[in-house]
C-alpha cells in the first residue's frame, strides 16, 4: 500500500464530523473507533438534519473494496460463531436497501452457507411481492420483498422449519425500522430466534430497553451483532438550527455557483469506454430476488477474469497507467461492483489505488472542509426510469479526489439514454477523471417473470401507476395511546393544526353545504363527572355481552377469510373493535394478526392511498374491514362503492368490501356478532375510549393525492383516557365466554346471514314521518344516537317503549343538551336520534340547546 493510502486510512488529522459538531453541538460519544468509523454530514430531511457516514461502508465515502468487503464478512463470521455452524446453515440474511444491501451480502459470504436477500425501492414487472416494510427516518420509506423463491424467507428455501433471520443494516439508530421489519415477517413466517447486524449501535437507553421488551412480546430471541457502539447527542433544537444551516449553505454555494459560471473555462471530458465482463449467466446481480450459496460460489471463480478485463481496458488508454481508480456502484447495485472492486485490487496490485463508492438518491449537502464528511458531490438524472418518476442523483467524493479512472458499474435496466446524455453519470464523471469505463451487468429476472422464461434479461421498464413511496403507518405511543402492537394507523398527524369547530357553526355549514363534515372536528366533548360513571358502570354490566360479541364475530372470521387475515379497522369507531377481535385470535389461537386503521368518509370514500399501502404489504384477499356497528348502512354502501370505485381506476384488485362488525341492528352485513341494539360503551365517548385520536379529516388543502387521510392525537386528554381501561375490561371476560362463544359461531355459521336492510327501511319511514326528508339526518341505533348528541345538533330523540339501561346515558345526554325524547314503539332499533332538519344557528338558545318548535 502507498504512503498515502496509509496516511488516509490509519489518520485522521481532522475528524470528518468536526465541522457539524462545532456549529450544532451534535457529538458522537462511545467506543475509540466510532469516530474513526463515521463522519457527520448535513441533509435537507424534515425528520432528521444530521447523517452519520460510514467510513467502511462504500456509500459516500470511496475506500479500498477489501475494507468495505471485510467489515462485512467479518461481522458475518461473528454471527457463525454465535450460532453454531449447523444454526448458520439454516439463516437467511436480510440487508436494508439502499445503503446496506452490499454489506448485508458481505455479512451472507461471512456465514458462508446462507442465502441472501435485500428489499429495494424498485418493483418489477411480473415479480410477485412477498412483503414490505416502512423506514421512518428516510427520505424514501417503502421497501419492497422480491424474492424469486417464495420459500427464501420462511426457511432459506430449504423446505425445512422456519431459519434465524439475520437482519443487517448500516446503523442502528432507534430499531424502527428493523422492529418493523420483524413484526411484519413473524406475522408471515414466526420463527425462534433473529440476530440483529450493524456496523454501528446508535440507540438511546430506552431504544435499548424497547428492543428487550419486543423480544419478549414476540416469543422470540433477538441478538445485536455490532462492531462498535455509542450515541449521537443532539442538542435542543438541532433539526431546526440544521435545516437552517443547510438553507443558509447552499444559498452561499448557489452564489458562489452563478459568480463562476462566466468564467468556467471548456475542459476536455474523458473518453467513455464500454467494457464487456462476460457475467455468468444465471448468476443474479445482487440480492434483490435472491442470491444462493450456489451463485456465490459461480461469482468468485469468474470475478478474477472479469477484474482482468477491466484491468486490461485500463491499461489500453492513452497515456499513463492510472494508478488512483474509483469503482463508481449504482444505488442497490451495491455488492457486485465491491466484489468486481476487490477482484481489481488483486490484478493490479501495488501498481495502484482501488476505491470504491456507489451512487445514491439521499440528498446530502456538500462542504469542501476536511472536518465535513462530503466534500463534493456530483449531481445527474435518475436513470433506471424510476418507478416514482424522474429526479436528481448523487455521488459524493468523487470529484476532486484525483481519481485517473473511474470504472461505472449499472445493470442493464439502468443502461439508458439518460445515463449517456450530456448532463447523465457517465458525462459529469468525464468531467473529473482521465477514463471513464462502463461496465453493464445483465439485470436478473426470476423465471416466472422473464418474458421467454429464462433468467438474466434485461428487466421491462415497470409501469408508473403507483407512487413507489408510501407514508408509513403511525403507531403508539407517538400516535395514539394504543400499543404500538395493537393498531398501525394508515392517517398522517394533523396533531399540530386547528380543525376544531363550535358544533352549531358545523352543522350549518354542513347543512347549507357549505362544507363537508370531514373537513372539520367537532370540539372534543368533556363528560361531566355523572356521565363518566354512567360509563364505568355500563361497562362492567356489558363487558360479558360485548366480550361474546367480539368473539363471535373473530371466529367467524377465521373460520370464513383465515387462516391470518389482516384486520382493517374503519377509524374510529371500529379501531377498539379491531383491537378486541387481535387480541381474541391471540388469546384464543396464538395468532399474532395484523391490524390497521383505515379512514372512509361518506360521500368522498375510502382512502385510495391507505389502500395502496395495504396492496403493497399485504395480499388484498386477506383483508377483513372491521367496524363497530351498523346503523342504517350508509357506511356499508358507501365501502362497497369506493372499492369498485378504486379498482376501476387501476387500483390493486381483490379486496372484499364487506364489513365485519360488532353489532348489526340494521341487518346491513352478514358478518357480526350479534343483531341486537345494545350499549356498546365505545360508542359513549370520543376519543378518550378510542386511544386519544380524532375522527378523521379529509380536506384539499392538508391531504395531497398520495397522502393518507388526517387524524389528530389528543396527548392533552391523557389524564381522561379510558381506552385502555375498556379494552382490558372486555378482555378479562374472554375466559368466561369462550364456550358461549364456540356455540354462538357455529349456529352463524350454518344459519342464513343475508342482509335484510331492515333498518334502511324504518330510516325511510322515519325521515317521512318525521317530515324530515333526509336519511343522512336520520341517525338510528345506540351507537348513531350517541354521536348525534355529542357532534352533531340534535332534534329529538326517539327511544324503543321500554328500553332500559341502554340508554340512560342517552337520556343523560339529552337532558344536558334539551333534547326531548320521545317513546315509540315499533322501532327495530333501541333508539333512533334525530340531526335538526332545518338547522341554523338561531335555531339553538345561546347556551346551546336545542329551541322547541324552531
Amino acid at each position: 500500500m502507498s504512503e498515502r493510502a496509509t496516511r488516509e486510512e490509519t489518520v485522521d488529522v481532522v475528524w470528518s464530523g468536526s465541522w457539524v459538531a462545532e456549529r450544532l453541538g451534535v457529538a458522537l460519544e462511545g467506543d475509540g473507533e466510532l469516530q474513526e468509523l463515521l463522519g457527520l454530514a448535513l441533509r435537507r430531511n424534515p425528520k432528521r438534519a444530521h447523517l452519520l457516514v460510514s467510513n467502511v461502508l462504500g456509500k459516500h465515502v470511496p475506500q479500498r473494496p477489501s475494507v468495505v468487503h471485510g467489515a462485512g464478512f467479518e461481522l458475518g463470521e461473528r454471527v457463525r460463531a454465535l450460532l453454531g455452524a449447523q444454526e448458520a446453515r439454516r439463516a437467511v440474511v436480510l440487508g436494508y436497501a439502499e445503503t446496506a444491501t452490499g454489506l448485508g451480502h458481505a455479512v451472507a459470504d461471512g456465514l458462508r452457507d446462507a442465502p441472501y436477500l435485500h428489499s429495494t425501492r424498485r418493483p418489477v414487472a411480473g415479480v410477485e411481492q412477498a412483503g414490505g416494510f416502512e423506514e421512518s427516518h428516510s427520505h424514501a420509506t417503502s421497501h419492497l420483498l422480491l424474492p424469486e423463491d417464495r420459500d427464501l424467507l420462511a426457511s432459506g428455501g430449504t423446505g425445512a422449519d422456519a431459519s434465524v433471520l439475520v437482519l443487517v443494516d448500516d446503523e442502528f439508530s432507534t430499531g424502527n425500522t428493523v422492529l418493523s421489519t420483524i413484526r411484519a415477517l413473524h406475522a408471515l413466517h414466526p420463527r425462534e430466534r433473529y440476530v440483529i447486524v450493524a456496523l454501528v449501535d446508535m440507540r438511546s437507553a430506552g431504544d435499548r430497553d424497547r428492543l428487550t421488551v419486543f423480544a419478549a412480546e414476540i416469543g422470540a430471541r433477538v441478538d445485536l451483532v455490532t462492531r462498535s457502539t455509542g450515541t449521537v447527542a443532539l442538542p435542543d433544537g438541532v433539526l431546526e438550527r440544521g435545516q437552517a444551516l443547510v438553507a443558509a449553505q447552499e444559498a452561499e454555494q448557489a452564489g458562489r455557483a452563478e459568480e463562476a459560471a462566466g468564467a468556467v473555462e471548456d475542459v476536455d471530458s474523458a473518453p467513455v469506454t464500454r467494457v464487456h465482463l462476460d457475467w455468468p449467466a444465471g448468476v443474479p446481480d445482487g440480492g434483490r430476488h435472491g442470491f444462493t450459496p450456489a451463485h456465490r460460489a459461480v461469482l468468485e471463480a469468474a470475478l478474477p477474469a472479469m477484474a482482468d478485463r477491466i484491468a486490461a481496458e485500463l491499461g489500453d488508454a492513452a497515456g499513463p497507467a492510472p494508478r488512483h481508480v474509483l469503482v463508481l456502484g449504482f444505488e442497490e447495485l451495491m455488492y457486485a461492483p465491491l466484489r468486481l472492486g476487490t477482484a481489481l485490487e488483486a490484478a493490479l496490485g501495488a501498481d495502484a489505488e482501488v476505491r470504491y463508492s456507489t451512487t445514491t438518491r439521499s440528498p446530502v449537502l456538500a462542504v469542501d472542509d476536511p472536518g465535513y464528511a462530503i466534500r463534493t458531490r456530483l449531481v445527474f438524472p435518475a436513470h433506471d426510469d424510476p418507478a416514482d418518476g424522474p429526479g436528481d442523483r448523487y455521488a459524493y467524493n468523487v470529484a476532486g479526489a484525483g481519481f485517473d479512472a473511474v470504472v461505472a458499474v449499472v445493470d442493464s435496466t439502468a443502461d439508458t439514454p439518460e445515463l449517456h446524455a450530456p448532463d447523465g453519470l457517465l458525462a459529469r464523471l468525464a468531467e473529473h477523471t482521465g477514463h471513464v469505463l462502463l461496465a453493464v451487468l445483465p439485470s436478473y429476472v426470476p423465471a416466472t417473470a422473464a418474458p421467454s422464461g429464462v433468467p438474466g434479461t434485461p428487466t421491462p421498464a415497470p409501469e408508473r401507476q403507483e407512487p413507489a413511496v408510501l407514508p408509513e403507518p403511525l403507531r403508539g405511543p407517538d400516535f395514539s395511546s394504543y400499543a404500538p402492537q395493537d393498531v398501525g394507523w394508515l392517517l398522517q398527524d394533523l396533531s399540530d393544526t386547528e380543525l376544531e369547530a363550535p358544533t352549531e357553526e358545523r352543522e350549518e355549514a354542513i347543512q347549507s353545504g357549505g362544507a363537508h363534515y370531514a373537513e372539520s372536528l367537532p370540539v372534543e366533548y368533556q363528560p361531566s363527572a355523572e356521565y363518566q360513571a354512567l360509563f364505568t358502570a355500563a361497562l362492567e354490566a356489558s363487558a360479558a355481552r360485548i366480550a361474546r360479541a367480539v368473539g363471535t364475530v373473530t371466529e367467524t372470521v377465521l373460520a370464513e377469510r383465515g387462516p391470518r387475515p389482516v384486520l382493517v379497522s374503519l377509524a374510529r369507531a371500529g379501531t377498539p373493535v379491531g383491537v378486541l377481535m387481535r387480541r381474541w385470535a391471540q388469546h384464543r389461537h396464538g395468532l399474532d394478526l395484523p391490524h390497521y386503521a383505515i379512514s372512509i368518509v361518506r360521500g368522498r370514500g375510502i382512502d385510495a392511498t391507505a389502500l395502496r399501502w395495504l396492496a403493497a404489504h399485504h395480499d388484498p384477499a386477506d383483508v377483513v374491514f372491521v367496524d363497530g356497528w351498523t346503523g342504517k348502512g350508509a357506511i356499508t354502501r358507501e365501502l362497497a362503492a369506493a372499492i369498485t370505485e378504486f379498482e376501476a381506476s387501476g387500483g390493486p384488485a381483490g379486496f372484499d368490501p364487506e364489513i365485519s362488525v360488532l353489532a348489526d341492528p340494521g341487518g346491513c352485513v352478514r358478518t357480526y356478532g350479534t343483531r341486537e341494539d345494545f350499549l356498546i360503551p365505545s360508542a359513549c365517548l370520543n376519543s378518550t375510549v378510542s386511544g386519544l385520536i380524532s375522527r378523521t379529516v379529509l380536506r384539499a388543502d392538508l391531504v395531497g393525492p398520495d397522502d393518507f387521510h388526517g387524524g389528530k392525537f389528543y396527548r392533552e386528554l391523557a389524564d381522561s383516557d379510558v381506552s385502555g381501561l375498556f379494552l382490558d375490561t372486555i378482555a378479562a371476560r374472554f375466559d368466561e365466554v369462550a364456550g358461549q362463544v364456540e356455540e354462538a359461531a357455529k349456529e352463524l355459521l350454518a344459519a342464513d346471514r343475508a342482509p335484510t336492510w331492515e333498518g334502511w327501511a324504518a330510516v325511510e319511514r322515519i325521515s317521512e314521518e318525521y317530515g324530515i326528508h333526509d336519511v343522512n339526518l336520520v341517525k338510528p341505533g345506540v351507537g348513531e344516537t350517541t354521536r348525534v348528541l355529542l357532534r352533531r345538533v340534535p332534534w329529538k330523540i326517539l327511544a324503543k317503549r321500554g328500553a332500559g339501561a341502554d340508554l340512560e346515558h342517552i337520556r343523560l345526554l339529552a337532558e344536558q343538551r334539551g333534547v326531548p325524547v320521545e317513546e315509540v314503539d315499533d322501532l327495530p332499533y333501541s333508539c333512533v336520534g334525530l340531526i335538526h332538519p332545518r338547522f341554523t344557528r338561531g335555531a339553538t338558545g345561546a347556551d346551546g340547546k336545542a329551541v322547541q318548535g324552531a
